[in-house]
Parts: C-alpha cells; structure tokens; sequence
C-alpha cells in the first residue's frame, strides 16, 4: 500500500476524515483503501502507492464522494513521491 520514503505525513483533519470513511458502511472499496494509505501515513514517513493515488484521483473526481473520501483522497495523493521530469532528447 504505502513504500518508505521522505515526505510529508498525513495532518489531524485528514487522518479524522480517513476514520470517518473507514467507520462508513456506505464508503466504497476504494474510499477505504485509499483512507486506510492516509491513515496508515500519520505520522510516518511512507509515501503513497501508485495503485492507492490512482484510485484517489477517482474519488476525487466523483461529484457522489463524500467530503470526507475526498479529504482523505487528497491527502493520499499529497504523499505521493514527485516525478522526475523525462529526459528530453535532441533530435539532428
């Protein structure tokens, strides 16, 4: 779910509203995966999974995800690790 690394751990707010989506019998597969890599990041130095951050860019997306999924959806993705931009390569 989430792999070690340095960044930012997940706030109070966030990690209240990941425990709200998992306490949530309503709360989909994936808004309770991707609550479970928020919650599991308190504190922590891991970072999210590319599996998680895509499932987390779908809620975000979703007009039907509660406030809360959403929440916990942007804090998931806030701990994914930057990208490295490709190397661009001249063409003669």
């Amino acid at each position: 779910m989430a792999t070690k690394s340095k960044g930012g751990s997940t706030g109070k707010a966030a990690a209240s509203s990941a425990a709200k989506v998992l306490r949530d019998p309503k709360a989909s597969k994936a808004e309770k995966k991707v609550a479970a890599s928020a919650l599991t990041q308190k504190g922590s130095d891991e970072v999210t999974s590319t599996k998680v951050a895509s499932a987390a860019a779908k809620i975000l997306k979703d007009p039907k995800a509660s406030k809360s999924a959403k929440s916990a959806a942007a804090s998931a993705l806030t701990q994914r690790p930057k990208k490295t931009p490709a190397a661009k390569t001249k063409s003669a």
